[in-house]
């Protein structure tokens, strides 16, 4: 039996309707749980991304056009629609990605808030007006949408990380090309699906399946306006610049290599819990997981051992199934995970809590790495300097508040951070100090709501503006300033009907 017949093709999307593309790459897609190959990708040749970026170019007209009031109501039935079926999604989630369904579920339900700031997005997109600013003129701010834009999205959140995107890019009246994970493609198809059941046009949200080809013509395309991009440093750096570089505007989230400081007075099992969901969640693969515990002072001991107790209870397996962390998502990122393991062993760490030889009965050819907690980790290791994107967390052992901030602050990455203590002077005090850009007191994962923004400071963002909140308006957004001089006035008739939006 040939591959084609045995797993699904899993395709582009434009213009309301799928399609394989002219190209003749294709890339598997596997379950990470079983090993097993469930889908065959199509990647978009040149021709291929051509044909989908020129499909929203042709739907953007109209769609920025539309009234507010039609977007809306388009936005608050697509939030329906995936309040009520959020379920089948994060089964693909699952399938795909291998994270257990109940944190598939709540990726959905963290996306979904998006979708519910974007149904409220008239407040943000209405200007300011000045009457009489000189003699008889008026002068008045207005926002535009940009035109067909871009999202290229990683695999760790194949569903929420879009959401912080597209449901603003449309409500303000842009048109959508999506460039989803090739690890996890298919949650990107059902969206499309879904947005079309919920009435909007065909053109206006697109997907564009591939790897690098796909990417660098949505980077270099005139006619794509701006690009949304969350992914490692490396490829970040390389968005942003290159995007730049062609006249895009580009918001490019990077890396991360997030920290939690304990200090003497916070409550341990307070503390130990929320390591262990921060560092072990998702199997590691979140930028907002907290990767090093620095632990302050004579706490140390006892913190490791109520972490590693913790740990040690966790059952790693498939996420369709009881289990409280699933695989990590192929088996090329689980030899990789685990060579960090090998190396600040081999620096000299202790390995307090060894994932490495974790198997799951029946499934033997799942991806599996569990729970891994090392103690002893210095700045120097490997272990330490690197965003290993896994379920491994490190313990940094520190003396002083001061050297456990100097050590966040020299970090290159300033993502997200958070500190544990009972002392509301310290944590008033290391919020005003830290130089990261999501500030956790008390909170392990601390992603904003959705009426705030998400982003990091230093090599964790490239560009000015965050995602989502006003600053994802003003992403996807464009201001002109309108002056005005009537030297008669109009009279429109009369009309003794209730006013009404249209």
């Amino acid at each position: 039996m040939t591959l084609s017949t045995r797993v699904k093709t899993i395709a582009h999307w434009a213009d309301g309707k799928a399609f394989a593309g002219s190209g003749d790459r294709t890339a598997p897609v596997t379950n990470p749980a079983t090993g097993q190959v469930t889908g065959e990708l199509a990647l978009a040749d040149v021709a291929d991304a051509r044909v989908v970026i020129d499909a929203a170019a042709a739907a953007y007209p109209a769609w920025r056009d539309t009234s507010l009031a039609k977007r809306t109501t388009i936005l608050f039935a697509f939030r329906e629609l995936l309040n009520a079926r959020k379920g089948e999604l994060a089964e693909i989630i699952t399938s795909e990605h291998g994270k257990v369904v109940s944190d598939a579920l709540g990726e959905v339900s963290r996306g979904q808030e998006v979708v519910e700031f974007a149904c409220g997005i008239a407040h943000l997109l209405k200007g300011g007006m000045t009457e009489n600013a000189s003699t008889n003129v008026d002068v008045a701010s207005i926002r535009q949408p940009l035109g067909v834009v871009g999202i290229i999205s990683p695999f760790n959140f194949p569903a929420m990380v879009p959401m912080w995107f597209f449901p603003i890019a449309i409500a303000a009246g842009n048109t959508v090309v999506l460039k989803p994970s090739e690890k996890d493609p298919s949650a990107a198809l059902w969206l499309a699906e879904l947005w079309a059941e919920a009435g909007l046009p065909a053109g206006v949200f697109n997907v564009l399946q591939g790897d690098k080809v796909a990417v660098d013509e949505l980077l270099t395309n005139p006619t794509v306006k701006a690009i949304s991009f969350v992914g490692s440093t490396p490829i970040a750096q390389y968005v942003y610049s290159t995007g730049t570089l062609h006249g895009k505007r580009v918001q490019a989230l990077g890396g991360a290599k997030n920290h939690a400081i304990v200090l003497p007075d916070a409550d341990l099992d307070l503390a130990a819990d929320a390591m262990v969901n921060a560092g072990f969640g998702s199997a590691g693969e979140r930028c907002m997981a907290i990767s090093a515990c620095v632990a302050v002072g004579p706490i140390a001991d006892d913190l490791v051992a109520k972490i590693a107790d913790r740990a040690k209870g966790l059952k790693t397996g498939d996420g369709t199934r009881e289990s409280d962390m699933g695989p990590l998502v192929t088996k090329a990122h689980r030899d990789r995970v685990a060579s960090y393991v090998d190396a600040g062993e081999a620096d000299g760490a202790t390995i307090v809590v060894d994932g490495r030889g974790v198997t799951v009965d029946g499934e033997e050819d799942g991806f599996w790495l569990g729970p891994t907690l090392i103690d002893d980790v210095t700045p120097e290791m490997s272990v330490y300097t690197d965003e290993i994107f896994g379920p491994v967390l490190s313990v940094v052992r520190v003396s002083s508040y001061d050297e456990a901030l100097n050590l966040i602050n020299a970090n290159p990455y300033g993502n997200g951070t958070a500190i544990f203590t009972n002392d509301g002077g310290a944590a008033r005090r290391f919020q005003n100090e830290v130089e990261v850009g999501m500030i956790g007191i008390n909170v392990p994962i601390p992603v904003p709501t959705a009426y705030y923004s998400f982003g990091g400071w230093k090599s964790s963002l490239f560009g000015d503006t965050h995602a989502h909140g006003t600053e994802g308006v003003h992403f996807f957004t464009r201001g002109k300033v309108v002056t005005t001089r009537w030297l008669d006035p109009s009279h429109g008739g009369i009309n003794l009907g209730f006013p009404q939006n249209d």
